[in-house]
């Protein structure tokens, strides 16, 4: 019995060879035709690092290659990569740019669970006052063109500073808290 094949979608780079059974072409001739914020789909999977893949390719607005190699489903490759970069950013805000889970080193399932529900809480109040800090003080744009901090570290700060201060700060804590509430 054959073991199952994890699915995967993984961003190779533009220099890559690709062997199409024939022949072995760098992965920006295969797709040099695309125009910015064009996409293409190759029908027949290529070879690549040893294994028979699906590539998926879109030329960005900036003119740069975005490749996406998959083992199923090519047409909705680089869709689905595209929400990738949401995860990455919610669970570097959950370890490493704010809460620090990794450092818990809990095992226990049950307690993982209850952890991950708080800090998911925690982050959507910190996102929430980010966005209302933003509103009243906008983030600076950087030379590059980025924002200086995300609205979640602009919350997650502002959070912080609130609970540290809480005998200065308690009026704003109380209005910052009533972003927990549905109503």
């Amino acid at each position: 019995m054959a073991e199952p094949v994890t699915r995967f979608r993984i961003r190779i780079r533009e220099s890559e060879f690709l062997f199409d059974g024939q022949q072995l072409l760098k992965t920006t001739i295969v797709f040099q035709d695309l125009q910015p914020d064009q996409s293409k789909v190759l029908s027949r999977k290529r070879r690549l690092w040893g294994h028979w893949l699906y590539l998926a390719g879109l030329r960005l607005e900036d003119g740069s290659l975005l490749v996406v190699a998959t083992n199923h489903a090519p047409s909705t490759a680089i869709a689905d990569y595209a929400l990738r970069w949401g995860i990455e950013t919610l669970f570097g805000c959950l370890k490493t740019r704010g809460f620090c889970l990794e450092a818990t080193h809990l095992k226990d399932p049950e307690r993982l669970k209850k952890l991950i529900a708080l800090l998911t809480l925690a982050f959507c109040w910190a996102h929430r006052v980010g966005e209302w800090v933003v509103e009243q003080h906008p983030i600076k744009i950087k030379k590059h063109g980025r924002k200086a901090r995300s609205i979640f570290r602009t919350g997650f700060d502002s959070l912080r500073t609130l609970l540290l201060n809480l005998d200065e700060k308690m009026d704003e804590f109380l209005d910052v808290l009533r972003f927990l509430s549905c109503t």
